[in-house]
């Protein structure tokens, strides 16, 4: 049985201090290039707080994604597998009529593959986000590759959901924070929840150790 958390007894965000370097976030990351962390991170940091998200639960929750979804630091296409290409069939196909992405059939599979720091996937939300930023995500998918457009569709995808986030995170000692449950909400399942897990945790115990730090 969960235990939810009323709205009200959530806590109120408070800024993270400029303490989030590369340096810093690079153990939450093993096997990124540090030139890679130190490359993306200020992009991601500064949509965060564009969004609001610049407190420290919001932001590792960030980071863990990023680590879930592309542990290189690095915004990405999906890669081919069993999960979306069938055996001998076109790449992405089984992707094409998913009618919960929104996709109308070859080749929208492969279009809209997932992309990007949170790996945006489907028609419906390449269409969505792109009214969201201002940019033709739908004419042009392969823009949400670019570093910073793959930091504010991170963003702003956190920031839908940013209220059932921060109720996940808020579940008390000793049963949360309910990160499987957060990792739900970005991903849909529990794909990558292992790297999501270890990145929020150490994230957790950097900032601990940070002097003048505000811990999640």
């Amino acid at each position: 049985m969960q235990t939810e958390i009323a709205p009200a007894s959530i806590p109120a965000p408070q800024p993270t201090p400029t303490l989030i370097t590369p340096q810093l976030v690079a153990p939450m990351f093993p096997f990124a290039p540090l030139a890679n962390i130190a490359a993306n991170l200020p992009a991601v940091l500064a949509a965060l707080a564009a969004a609001g998200l610049d407190d420290p639960p919001m932001v590792l929750v960030a980071l863990a994604t990023i680590r879930a979804e592309t542990a290189s630091f690095l915004p990405i296409s999906e890669g081919q597998s069993a999960f979306n290409t069938s055996p001998g069939g076109a790449p992405f196909d089984l992707y094409d009529h998913r009618k919960d992405l929104g996709n109308l059939g070859p080749p929208d599979g492969a279009l809209f593959r997932g992309r990007g720091f949170v790996q945006l996937t489907g028609r419906a939300n390449y269409t969505h986000f792109a009214q969201q930023i201002g940019q033709d995500l739908v004419a042009n998918p392969a823009l949400a590759n670019q570093p910073t457009i793959a930091a504010e569709l991170l963003a702003r995808f956190l920031a839908g959901k940013e209220l059932a986030i921060r109720t996940a995170l808020a579940v008390p000692f000793p049963a949360g924070p309910d990160l499987a449950r957060a990792r739900r909400l970005v991903n849909g399942g529990t794909n990558g929840l292992d790297r999501f897990t270890a990145a929020y945790r150490i994230g957790v115990q950097l900032l601990a150790k940070t002097p003048q730090s505000l811990q999640p």
